[in-house]
């Protein structure tokens, strides 16, 4: 998904000839943490309202350009662009912008969230396998085929590193709710299973809470 395809285009923003005390009852009719500037058509960056909070209200914004954050992303950039930015910016938003670096919109923390969501297939029904691998055992192939041997396969995959053990994460989507015949195999073949979600803690979980409460009424 490109991030033309996620762009709000109405949105809220302020020119270097508005003033701080402007921007910030646009901020706070819009409910805004940061708001966008622009001059001439072109992006020119955001400003936090707790920056301007700090100034004089007369000040023009034009003399805030060394507060100004430069979080905006391209519009033919893949849409996860917009996470790194806004972590790395810590701001609700980002502006996406052409060639021209003129904004055609923005794309809020609300909707990325909304975005990954389906990204990563959360609403599809199916188990999560969590292993720890060294990176240089890593094959994706075999995972694959050890799943695709208790009849299920793999609907997303993602890696990350664990700083603490310097061990490859690997989380796995499967189409299967019922993981304990993979969770069985992969261990078969020596993969250490960090995590599991599945029916089977589910129905685990379901199960000692009847048996306590059964406990409870025999008491």
């Amino acid at each position: 998904m490109l991030a033309n395809k996620l762009i709000q285009s109405q949105y809220a923003s302020v020119n270097y000839v508005d003033t701080v005390s402007f921007a910030l009852q646009l901020m706070e009719d819009n409910d805004l943490l940061q708001i966008a500037v622009e001059e001439a058509n072109k992006f020119k960056g955001l400003l936090t309202k707790e920056t301007l909070l700090e100034l004089d209200e007369n000040i023009q914004i034009e003399a805030l350009e060394k507060y100004l954050i430069p979080a905006s992303i391209n519009e033919d950039a893949y849409f996860l662009a917009a996470i790194k930015v806004i972590t790395q910016y810590n701001v609700s938003f980002v502006a996406v912008i052409n060639e021209q670096l003129e904004v055609v919109g923005v794309i809020t923390m609300a909707t990325l969230m909304n975005q990954v969501s389906t990204f990563l297939g959360n609403e599809e029904p199916g188990g999560i396998i969590v292993l720890e691998i060294e990176k240089r055992n890593f094959s994706f192939g075999e995972i694959s085929r050890l799943i695709e041997t208790n009849d299920a396969y793999i609907t997303q995959l993602n890696t990350s590193m664990d700083s603490e053990t310097g061990l490859l994460l690997v989380s796995i989507k499967i189409n299967k709710s019922e993981i304990s015949d993979i969770i069985a195999t992969l261990q078969r073949y020596e993969y250490s299973v960090k995590y599991y979600f599945g029916i089977e803690q589910y129905a685990n979980e379901l199960k000692e809470n009847y048996n306590e409460f059964m406990f409870y009424l025999n008491i």
